[in-house]
């Protein structure tokens, strides 16, 4: 194991939470593109990941170091995929429906600025390619996207997958030979197509999001001065402009800044503030779509949670959060966004 690793994770056991970042952000888009082979659902795979590593974390007492620790990782991370997979099959049964993976694939597939014949030949081929992928079983699938996209061994394929090593060589070549049949001269361009859909689909989940809070106490007699209060900045035209929303929704006589944030972090990235009240706000940007973001926001104070909830904001529709007492009035938390920086 990387000396590096064997430190961090040393570090990680003694209770240090932040030396266990380096590995997160050195795997995570690999433990992405795993659970995305599972899954085929961008949204779904980046939550296996994180989930995955929160289950790393945990378990690392009992990782003994007898193989890589990323192969150690994907283990549990092809775990999760599997029972997120499971349950989706038996919700689907339950409710009489069919998941459709492949509904996407496509619209990403097609490349842009070429012939129409040209690219309607591209585009049956990789028909082609996307039918003969579905054709395998997801262990099989499991086995091309470790063996030709992710380059492991046969040796720490079958340590991620817990599989005798005969067991892994006998799949892959079953695997390819049954691709082989379905695309016959096309098998050329199915590493491609694993690597752009594998690609595509972390560039979505590395989306940059623009944001910014507003912490606004909201009371029915002015704040006392503070003598510790900084110099006054500029007024704030965009809360000015959406006092009257506030005042329709909470009422109170009084709307007054007490701090003002921005952030510009990849989906998935929680940033920290702190929070008037010895409190500390934490916004992670969980998805993008279309003009919305969504947001997991969590305020605590010390050990208790006062706040913890998953809201979604617009680029001209803030939004707004009612948080805790504080002082004469309450705290209230403003969240505008820019998907697109």
């Amino acid at each position: 194991m990387d000396t590096d690793e064997a430190a961090l994770i040393e570090r990680c056991r003694a209770g240090d939470l932040g030396a266990f970042e380096p590995l997160v952000e050195k795997y995570r888009q690999r433990a992405y593109r795993l659970a995305y082979n599972v899954l085929r659902d961008p949204e779904e795979a980046w939550d296996v990941a994180q989930d995955a590593f929160i289950r790393a974390f945990q378990a690392l007492p009992s990782f003994r170091g007898d193989s890589a620790f990323y192969t150690w990782l994907f283990r549990i991370v092809m775990n999760v995929a599997r029972d997120r997979a499971r349950q989706h099959a038996a919700r689907g049964r339950a409710f009489g429906t069919e998941r459709v993976d492949e509904k996407d694939w496509d619209r990403i597939l097609v490349d842009q600025g070429v012939a129409p014949d040209a690219n309607a030949t591209q585009v049956e081929e990789r028909e082609r390619i996307v039918r003969a992928l579905a054709t395998l079983s997801e262990p099989h699938r499991a086995i091309i996207m470790l063996s030709d996209l992710e380059g492991l061994s046969y040796r720490e394929i079958a340590e991620v997958l817990n599989i005798p090593m005969g067991t892994v060589m006998s799949r892959l070549h079953n695997a390819r030979r049954r691709l082989r049949d379905a695309l016959g001269p096309l098998l050329a361009l199915i590493l491609v197509v694993l690597l752009t859909l594998a690609l595509t689909a972390v560039a979505q989940a590395q989306t940059i999001v623009r944001f910014g809070t507003r912490i606004v106490l909201a009371s029915d007699t002015p704040p006392p001065p503070d003598a510790s209060a900084k110099a006054p900045e500029p007024p704030d035209e965009r809360l000015e402009a959406f006092l009257p929303k506030l005042r329709s929704l909470f009422r109170y006589n009084y709307y007054t800044q007490l701090e003002r944030y921005r952030a510009e972090v990849p989906v998935g990235k929680t940033q920290r503030w702190p929070v008037p009240g010895d409190r500390k706000l934490e916004v992670t940007p969980q998805n993008v779509k279309g003009g919305a973001v969504s947001f997991n926001m969590r305020l605590t104070r010390g050990n208790v949670t006062e706040v913890s909830t998953n809201i979604q904001a617009q680029a001209n529709n803030p939004a707004v959060l009612g948080g805790p007492k504080h002082g004469s009035g309450t705290l209230i938390i403003i969240l505008w966004t820019n998907p697109t920086p």
